[in-house]
């Protein structure tokens, strides 16, 4: 299969997103089987809750700590190409997620050192060069998937070659093998599915870094 045979797939995620984490991982579990092509785009959980009040401290940190993964993501993009975007979101969310670092320096410059990137990218982090590029990529996810919605999105091939775009899957841990194919192929038939919108059910666990 060459790549233009490739399906292809699009993830809008936040660094700082544990769920977002979790699906990135199920989706490259089923690439292995599916023969997706991932396009890697972020979003920013401190641009979508802009100007709320009522969120917890937890969340409101985001504000602020969540601006630096997305920029560096963004930077390493412009300057070294697509193909730096998925590498370097899997060396960030080992390090935020399954090492527990968070989104601080240490994370980001050991993600940069693994993803084979240049380690002042890290400058580009405490500055605002790329926020409308982070601002124009989570504006692009937000127009396919529709208001109301957090990170990830995902779009996917409809069945007359468009995308539908969906907030989630939110699972956790992340599906492997058999499971994985399993779970692509129900949201392929959902995706197919006209007017279909939304499925959804209360969290009763967080998010299992195996």
């Amino acid at each position: 299969m060459s790549a233009a045979e490739r399906i292809p797939v699009d993830l809008w995620f936040d660094p700082v997103c544990p769920w977002a984490w979790m699906t990135s991982r199920w989706l490259l579990e089923v690439a292995e089987v599916r023969r997706l092509d991932i396009r890697w785009h972020v979003m920013s959980l401190a641009v979508l809750n802009e100007g709320r009040e009522d969120l917890p401290e937890r969340y409101r940190r985001l504000l602020t700590e969540g601006w630096a993964p997305v920029r560096l993501v963004v930077a390493a993009r412009h300057k070294y190409g697509e193909d730096v975007v998925g590498p370097l979101y899997t060396a960030l969310g080992e390090r935020i997620h399954r090492q527990g670092l968070g989104p601080g320096r240490e994370a980001l410059a050991g993600a940069l050192a693994e993803a084979g990137l240049p380690g002042d990218l890290l400058d580009e982090t405490g500055q605002d060069t790329w926020d409308d590029a982070v601002r124009a990529s989570h504006q692009e996810g937000i127009d396919l998937v529709g208001e109301q919605v957090g990170t990830p999105v995902l779009a996917l091939p409809g069945p007359e070659g468009d995308r539908r775009a969906f907030f989630g899957p939110v699972v956790t841990p992340a599906p492997k093998g058999e499971a994985a194919t399993r779970l692509w192929d129900g949201l392929l038939l959902l995706a197919a599915t006209p007017g279909f919108h939304e499925l959804k059910r209360t969290r009763t666990q967080g998010p299992v870094f195996d």
